[in-house]
Formats: C-alpha cells, structure tokens, sequence
C-alpha cells in the first residue's frame, strides 16, 4: 500500500467531496482544497476563527465551514441559497441525537421539532423549503429520526429510557410501532440497511434486533456473548508482530532515550481456535452514558453484511451474515474500536482504534495496514474517509485467510 507525503491537519478535520474528485483538509482558519489525483493545492481559504467542522454538498460544489468557537447560539435553523442568495427560517428544532435527515436523492428534508413540551416532525421539500407534511410523534422524548435509503419510510425512535421505535410514512402516516422491552435501558442505536429491507436497532442489553420492511416485526435478533464456542465462527485476533532482528544487533530492546514517539509496534492477525473469551469491560452502574449495548452498527453496501460493535466488549467487532442470518466473523483488536466504516462499493471493512495502524476486513481476510506519519493518532482520525476505501489495497498482504 503506497502513501504519500504527510500533511498538516487540524481537529482530525479531512473530508473527500461526494464525487471523489477533491479533498478538503483544515489547518487551524485554513481550509486546504486539493486534486485527489496530484494532492495539488486547488484553492486555499481564510475564515474568521478556527475550523470546527466541515461538510460537503452532496454536489461536490461547496463547502460548508463551522466556528463553533463564536459562541452562537440561535433557536432556529438558517438555510441558505448559494445559487439565488435567498434565506429560509425554519422554527423549533429539537437539539437531540440525530434531529435532522435528508433523503438520499435530496428531495426532501425531515427536521425533529419540540413544542410546548411535544415532539413534532416537519418534512419540507428542499427545492423550495415549503412545509410538506408536519405530525407529532408518539414519543416521551424523541432521540433520533433517521430516512430510509429509497426514502419512503422514517425511523423515529424514542429516549434511551423508553424502547420505542415507529416509521411513518412520507405523508406522515404511522405505519409500525416496535418495542422489546419495558423498565429498562433501551435503544442506543439504529441503521438502515442500504435496500431498505432492514432496520437493525441496537439496545442496551446487547442485543441487536433486525426489523423487516413487509411487516415490520422482528425477524432475528443477534446476541454478542463475550465467549465464542461455535467453531464455524471464524475469530481473527489482532497480535504483535515480533520483529526481525538484523546480523550484528542486540536482543534486548534500546534504551528509553533511543525509542521516541515515532516508535510504534507492527501488528497482524492471527486465528484463534474456539473457545475464544473476548476482552470485556465492566460497566459503572452509577454514572451517566454507561460502556454497555450496542454503541454503534453499519450495513456493508450490498445488504449482506452487518457489522456492530458491544460497548462493554470494547475491542470486538462482530459481523454477521444477513443472508443466514447468523454471526460470521468476530475481529479483536489489542485496543479498544474507536470507528468502523464499510467501503461504499464493495463489502470491506475499515476499523480505526486511534492508533497509527488501521484495519480492513473482506470476506477473503484481514490485514493490518501501518500508517506513516507524525504521532501516534490514526490520521483517519473519528471518521473514516469512506470515499477512498474504494482504493486499490492488494499491494498490502493479507494476515489471515478464513477459509470458509
């Protein structure tokens, strides 16, 4: 896997355009624009204050800054026309934790609202910004709202502290109503699948459950045990790789002065044989935002894969087989799982731990990748470019083959 040269870079902030053709990068107030094919400077910005937040239109055409540092607060929403240079207000938006969604063909815009003390949804038409549909939903404290790839059905789902999720329909209707469980913890996260078949809901208690878009029940649900004993699992384990020591050189390890920041530890991957006791975290009960459930979960772009990671096993990753609907592989690494991301093109897995190695996972193995650079942070960084997955990575070798 070849690198380029390393560039300076600010709050982990690098984004690739839509269209793949431009990387955008910040350096403090700087925002740095460069050709993909080159990593030529095409154009280089100055904003008021220092870069927070930055985020592409979904034509690849601009670039949206945040200074959140100005300390602004302001109670509504601004939407401006960079073509016609006209302004849009749009009143009561909920600060929760997804409240606003676009559809994937950009027609239509679903922003949570809250009202004398009542959770409302407004669907408005991006052309314009007219007010399409508004209805309140049935929930104590909404949480999140999240479309549907083909846009037809919206995911609303409530308070972690009320298991409920219901779609409604883009005229507003109610079309299902979900819950597991009452009196307890309850949903952490939720991700469509990208043909819209599924909607997988990741709770507290560990679980993920996989809803069908025909009838909108529960078709399975996939457990995460912290041990692993069925033998068709196949469990890669991420392990040190023992370097090689050159004719002449010494076989205890250089002094304390010698081995500076740079210094980092190449890894690879090795297959256990069940049972395997995965690594697990034992959650403080008394503190807000507990390390248990499922933290976060992705689709792999055709739909056959499920990939979710047990914040109480931390180091794990487990995907699953959508297809039969079973567990596939589980990845452990030596560090806790900080982000994962499918490439939006084929099923490959990119995993990031906040090291300076990242990981990729496709049905034929797994490979740990050593990036060069400064630090000892992935310069990933939180998110990973999905853009650029995509790119051509067979030069790297394979640490381990599955086999099935």
């Amino acid at each position: 896997m070849n690198f380029s040269e390393v560039f300076k870079l600010s709050g982990l902030l690098c984004k690739f355009s839509p269209d793949g053709k431009y990387l955008a990068s910040c350096v403090q107030y700087r925002l740095v624009v460069r050709d993909v094919n080159t990593l030529q400077i095409l154009q280089l910005y100055t904003c008021l204050d220092q870069i927070q937040h930055i985020e592409w239109s979904a034509d690849s055409l601009f670039i949206l800054c945040a200074m959140y540092k100005r300390g602004l607060v302001q109670l509504r929403i601004t939407v401006w026309s960079l073509c016609t240079k006209s302004v849009s207000y749009i009143k009561y938006p909920k600060a929760c934790q997804q409240g606003i969604t676009f559809t994937r063909d950009g027609r239509y815009m679903a922003l949570a609202e809250r009202r004398d003390c009542k959770d409302y949804v407004s669907v408005f038409v991006c052309s314009d910004w007219q007010l399409l549909r508004h209805f309140d939903t049935d929930t104590q404290d909404l949480a999140g709202i999240e479309w549907a790839p083909n846009g037809c059905v919206l995911a609303v789902w409530d308070t972690c502290l009320e298991y409920k999720v219901l779609l409604y329909s883009l005229d507003g209707r109610l079309l299902s109503a979900y819950c597991a469980y009452e009196w307890s913890l309850g949903i952490k996260s939720v991700a469509w699948s990208p043909s819209s078949q599924f909607l997988a809901v990741g709770s507290y208690d560990g679980k993920v459950r996989i809803l069908n878009h025909v009838t909108w029940k529960m078709i399975t649900d996939f457990e995460h045990p912290a041990t692993i004993t069925n033998p068709k699992i196949v469990v890669y384990k991420e392990a040190e790789k023992s370097p090689r020591l050159a004719l002449g050189s010494l076989a205890f390890p250089p002094p304390r002065a010698a081995a500076g920041p740079l210094a980092s530890t190449e890894s690879k991957y090795e297959i256990a044989s069940v049972p395997v006791a995965l690594q697990t975290l034992k959650p403080v009960a008394d503190r807000a935002n507990p390390k248990i459930g499922i933290g976060a979960l992705a689709f792999s772009p055709d739909s056959y894969f499920l990939a979710t990671r047990n914040d109480n096993v931390p180091n794990a990753i487990w995907i699953w087989d959508i297809q039969k609907l079973r567990l596939f592989v589980v990845l452990e690494q030596l560090s806790p799982v900080r982000s994962f991301q499918w490439d939006p093109q084929q099923p490959r897995l990119a995993i990031c731990t906040g090291g300076s190695k990242v990981y990729l996972w496709s049905p034929a193995g797994c490979v740990s990748v050593q990036v060069p650079g400064e630090g000892e942070h992935c310069p990933l960084g939180g998110t990973l470019a999905n853009e650029r997955l995509s790119a051509d990575t067979h030069h790297g070798s394979f640490g381990a083959l599955s086999g099935t």
